[in-house]
């Protein structure tokens, strides 16, 4: 037991590691990439929000990335899209995501 504890502490310090080095190395561009033509096909249900296009990092650069059709996570909570905001440095991209309304 004191072993698989030991493990998942070693494991949980990496991915927090991972994911706060990946957070520091923001991608910034002087010029924003121009967006495909969007055709947002029909809800498939009632409840269904359209999850704005997001981009995403890629090299030096950012990548459009569609956007779909999603149920929120739980009832109530609304899809806050993304945007780019300006930086001494650029541009970057904020990425969307979900919020209790």
């Amino acid at each position: 037991m004191k072993k698989l504890l030991s493990g998942f502490f070693v494991f949980a310090l990496l991915t927090i590691g991972i994911h706060l080095s990946a957070g520091a190395q923001q991608i910034y561009v002087k010029i924003r990439p121009a967006p495909p033509v969007v055709v947002r096909t029909v809800a498939p249900g009632p409840h269904h929000v359209w999850v704005a296009e997001e981009w995403r990092p890629s090299g030096n650069t950012y990548v459009y990335a569609g956007g779909y059709w999603a149920e929120p996570p739980h009832p109530g909570w609304v899809w806050v899209p993304g945007h780019w905001k300006h930086h001494e440095r650029g541009e970057y991209w904020v990425t969307g995501h979900w919020r209790k309304h």
